[in-house]
């Protein structure tokens, strides 16, 4: 359960003051086998003791536990490039570089040539280029970078933006390449303090008092707010971002009840300010959609009326923009499970959103785990949901922007069910193909994904960064394959990874997962049948497989036992060892055309 001192709006002052009390409460609140274990090196420019504790904070609110390296004042460059002994043998998971303006070695002179100044950005580059290339080398792990925040004063003026010789202009050319380096390398993020500095107020951010006293680069009240935008980053990046926005009709997505006012009674539109209000609030959630976050109703409405409010000519929103719609009686909570149930989720992947405060508290109450935030003023619902950062986009692949398709074939393909007796019969008139092959570079990106974003349909549990699954591709004692599918109703792109580690004459199975969104489609009778031939044409008599119990797994706690493995072991809290022996192994995919 999120801590409530951590909810946005927070205080920063009581979360400075009462870390120890919010730690203590993290760690008791949930149990030490449920958070995700990360060694995070925290690389600063200037102190960041306080960032490094409250940061923990956010981290275990996310289900994160962190153990921390933290470089020495100012060290953060030679610790890396000169190859520190302790930071070596940390070898971090994930790494922090907390720098600032101040870390800029030398900013344009007035008299400087124009050459020259593009020699010093150069310069500037070419000095985190090589820093974060030796990361990348050295320890593979991925890497948050903060960008520059502007200074807090300009010595020309208005013109220091739009002149070379201005450090605003600078500042925002080297911002530039930062970008640049970041569309063309994987595990690199930009966390964005530019913005959160203008957002919070410059002047109040870059205070000078903190640093000639303390050598922070902001203030301290702004720690948090910092904290808070890596933590977003960090859970983006593990795969435990939200994946749902559930939202309410009335006064959530229009002004007004459209049961008693009435199509055109509702305030959604340019004809007023109200009206407007609601319009951009839409046109946001739209957008997000497009992003891939999936879209559902939950609204106290008959359904006919939910459906004339939402073809409202002047709405932004359509009934098709919705993966599912809930407009019925029945309590909030209960619409929310159900919805999770049909989307094959889990209830922890939905925001809820609700003008209603007892609507909000009952589902808070009945349904641990979905965020939900206060939506009390229709012209700062933008700010609300953008500010929590439930949605926060580290990788966009193809598949995420065909996310809501994707849902939206599920849907036929659950109608064609319906009119079915015999399930293999249904299963055959989808008319799969799938491909199944060793890793290849084009999905690496999807691959490193999927291992931190599936936590149902996943043996391990085990995380992958995008270098790691690069790492485990090119090695030959390794087994990798990933598995598309496509039916008649669409392609579902790649929804299943396996990496096995070869040991002799044995295959221990390190990783096997598979999307939710193809269950009970025989995709994992087609991946086996690929990973036994694979094994027999490498000499391999015996695959083990693993399975380790988690909080969210036990849909495939008896997955080694449908494929026919024996189990060796199982301890007391449900983990258990299996074994195949490939030669007694039966194929047994039949609906399924698996191509070359």
């Amino acid at each position: 359960m999120p801590h409530d001192l951590l909810k946005i709006p927070f205080d920063p002052n009581i979360i400075l003051t009462k870390r120890k009390s919010i730690k203590r409460q993290l760690l008791e609140n949930q149990s030490a086998s449920s958070f995700l274990e990360k060694r995070v090196a925290i690389l600063g420019g200037s102190t960041t003791r306080d960032i490094m504790e409250v940061l923990e904070l956010f981290l275990l609110n996310y289900g994160i536990k962190p153990t921390f390296y933290e470089s020495e004042y100012g060290q953060y460059w030679q610790d890396v490039m000169f190859d520190s002994p302790s930071l070596l043998s940390f070898a971090p998971d994930l790494a922090f570089v907390h720098t600032s303006n101040r870390n800029i070695e030398r900013y344009p002179e007035p008299d400087d040539e124009a050459s020259k100044i593009d020699e010093l950005l150069d310069m500037e580059t070419q000095k985190f280029q090589k820093f974060w290339d030796k990361l990348h080398v050295a320890y593979g792990c991925a890497v948050i970078q903060n960008n520059f925040e502007y200074p807090f004063y300009r010595l020309m003026g208005n013109k220091d933006a739009s002149d070379v010789h201005g450090r605003v202009n600078f500042i925002t050319r080297l911002n530039m390449k930062f970008y640049e380096y970041a569309q063309t390398h994987g595990n690199f993020y930009i966390n964005d303090i530019n913005y959160i500095s203008s957002s919070y107020g410059l002047e109040a951010w870059a205070d000078p008092f903190y640093w000639y006293m303390y050598k922070y680069s902001l203030c301290l009240p702004a720690i948090p707010l910092l904290a808070h935008n890596i933590s977003n980053i960090t859970k983006s990046i593990y795969g435990l971002n939200k994946k749902v926005l559930a939202l309410d009709l009335d006064n959530t997505l229009w002004g007004g009840v459209v049961g008693d006012d009435g199509v055109n009674g509702i305030a959604v539109g340019q004809e007023t300010s109200e009206g407007q209000a609601y319009r951009e609030f839409q046109e946001y959630i739209k957008h997000n959609a497009r992003l891939g976050v999936l879209l559902t109703v939950n609204s106290k409405n008959d359904r006919v009326n939910a459906i004339a409010g939402l073809n409202h000519p002047d709405g932004a929103l359509r009934p098709e923009d919705f993966a599912l719609i809930k407009a019925n009686w029945e309590p909030k909570s209960l619409n929310i499970v159900e919805t999770a149930k049909e989307l094959s989720l889990l209830p922890d992947s939905f925001v809820f959103a609700d003008d209603n405060p007892a609507e909000r508290a009952i589902v808070e109450e009945q349904v641990p785990g979905v965020a939900v935030p206060v939506m009390d003023r229709p012209e700062r619902y933008i700010q609300t949901l953008d500010k929590f950062g439930f949605f926060e986009v580290t990788n966009l692949s193809k598949d995420d922007l065909k996310r809501g398709a994707m849902y939206k074939e599920n849907e036929a393909r659950g109608a064609l069910m319906a009119s079915f007796e015999n399930y293999r019969d249904y299963l055959l008139s989808l008319e799969m193909k799938a491909t199944i092959r060793a890793f290849e570079p084009v999905y690496m990106s999807r691959i490193a994904q999927l291992t931190n974003k599936s936590n149902q349909f996943n043996l391990t549990t085990k995380r992958y960064t995008q270098s790691e699954i690069e790492a485990v591709s090119g090695d030959d004692k390794f087994v990798t394959l990933y598995g598309k599918l496509e039916d008649k109703f669409g392609d579902n792109g790649v929804v299943s990874v396996v990496i096995g580690r070869i040991d002799g004459s044995l295959l221990h199975v390190e990783l096997w997962l598979m999307s939710c969104r193809v269950l009970k489609r025989d995709m994992e009778y087609a991946m086996m049948d690929e990973l036994v031939k694979r094994c027999g044409s490498l000499g391999i008599t015996k695959i083990l497989g693993y399975y380790y119990r988690t909080a969210k797994n036990a849909m495939v706690e008896d997955f080694y036992d449908k494929m026919k493995f024996t189990k060796q072991s199982e301890d007391s809290g449900g983990d258990s060892a299996w074994v195949l022996e490939i030669d007694s192994y039966k194929a047994k995919n039949t609906v399924i055309d698996v191509g070359d």
